[in-house]
C-alpha cells in the first residue's frame, strides 16, 4: 500500500520526502501564473499599438517625415497596413466609439504615408508647374493620391471616401480634421504616435492647439485689422462641419453661420487676448494660400 501511495503521489508531479516507510508531502507554494506589471490591454489598444513603431521611427515631433528612410523600409509599412485589411469587423464593432475614431485616423494617416512614399521623391509634372507650384509640391502627384485605393476590413476605400463616411457623417467631432495629415507644410501636423481611444480627447485637443499655433493656420494682424485663417476653415473645405457643434448666433454677427461657428471653435484653443479680439474687434477675414510643399524631414 505504501508503494502504491508513493506511485500515486509521484504521478501527480508533487514533490515528496520519503522517510523509512512513510511519505511526507513537501509544502510547495502554487506558482504565480501572471506576470507582474504586465498591462491588460484591450484588443483595440493592442491594435493601435502596432502602429507605434513606424510613427515613432520615421516621424519627428514637428510632424516631419523621413520619407527617404521610410521608402527603404516600405515593406514594413505595407505589412502593417495589411493588419487593417484583415481586422475582424466583429472585433471592430465591439470597440468604443473613441477607438473606432482612432482606427480611422490611424489608417488614413498611414495610408497617406504609403502613397507619398510610393511617389517619393516628388518629381515635377512639368517645368511650368514646377515654377508655379514649386518643385516639391504634392500637387505634382495629386492624381495618384486622389485615385489611391486601400482596403480596411476587406472593404475598398479612398481618402475622400473615409472622410465622407466617417469624419463628416458617422463621427460628429470636427477636431478630427486636425488629426488628418495631407503630408504637406500647411497640413495639420502628423503625430509620431498612434491615436488611441483612451487618449483620443487629449490628443485631438493637442492637435487643434498645435495646428492653430502655426502662422500657416492662424494669425492676427491688429494693425491691418485682419484675421488670417487656414484654407481648411473655408466653406469649400471643412468650414461647414463646425456648424452643428459650434454654431452660434450671439457673437460674430457680421459673418455667415459657417464662419461664426469656425470663430467660436477657434476661441476654445487660442489665447484670451486673441479671443477678445475675435469677439469684439473690427477685422476682415482672409484665408491663406495652402502650402502643398511635402513635409519631408529626410
Amino acid at each position: 500500500m505504501t508503494r502504491g501511495l508513493v506511485f500515486s503521489i509521484v504521478s501527480l508531479a508533487v514533490p515528496v520526502l520519503i522517510f523509512g516507510h512513510g511519505v511526507v508531502l513537501a509544502n510547495v507554494a502554487e506558482p504565480n501564473q501572471t506576470e507582474p506589471n504586465k498591462p491588460n490591454l484591450t484588443s483595440a489598444e493592442s491594435f493601435h499599438g502596432t502602429c507605434a513603431e513606424i510613427l515613432k521611427t520615421y516621424v519627428n515631433d514637428k510632424g516631419m517625415v523621413d520619407y527617404a528612410a521610410l521608402r527603404r523600409r516600405r515593406l514594413d509599412l505595407r505589412a502593417l497596413l495589411r493588419k487593417f485589411d484583415t481586422l475582424d469587423p466583429n472585433e471592430y464593432k465591439s470597440w468604443s466609439q473613441e477607438d473606432k475614431i482612432a482606427l480611422w485616423i490611424n489608417v488614413y494617416n498611414l495610408q497617406k504615408l504609403s502613397v507619398v512614399v510610393d511617389n517619393y521623391p516628388i518629381r515635377p509634372s512639368s517645368r511650368v508647374l514646377s515654377i508655379y507650384w514649386g518643385p516639391r509640391s504634392l500637387r505634382h502627384v495629386e492624381r495618384e493620391i486622389t485615385r489611391y485605393k486601400f482596403l480596411v476590413m476587406d472593404e475598398e476605400f479612398t481618402f475622400a471616401g473615409v472622410e465622407k463616411r466617417f469624419f463628416r457623417k458617422e463621427f460628429d467631432d470636427p477636431r478630427v480634421f486636425f488629426a488628418l495629415s495631407s503630408a504637406c507644410l500647411s497640413s495639420p501636423p502628423l503625430r509620431n504616435e498612434p491615436y488611441t481611444g483612451q487618449k483620443l480627447n487629449k490628443q485631438l485637443d493637442e492637435q487643434v492647439r498645435k495646428f492653430l499655433s502655426s502662422p500657416l493656420a492662424f494669425k492676427i494682424d491688429r494693425d491691418k485689422h485682419k484675421v488670417y485663417l487656414s484654407a481648411l476653415f473655408q466653406l469649400s473645405s471643412y468650414g461647414g462641419e463646425f456648424i452643428d457643434k459650434y454654431g452660434i448666433e450671439r457673437k460674430f454677427k457680421d459673418y455667415p453661420p459657417a464662419t461664426r461657428a469656425v470663430l467660436n471653435f477657434i476661441g476654445h484653443y487660442v489665447s484670451s487676448q486673441d479671443v477678445s479680439f475675435l469677439e469684439v474687434g473690427s477685422y476682415t477675414i482672409e484665408y491663406m494660400r495652402y502650402d502643398w510643399t511635402i513635409n519631408d524631414g529626410s
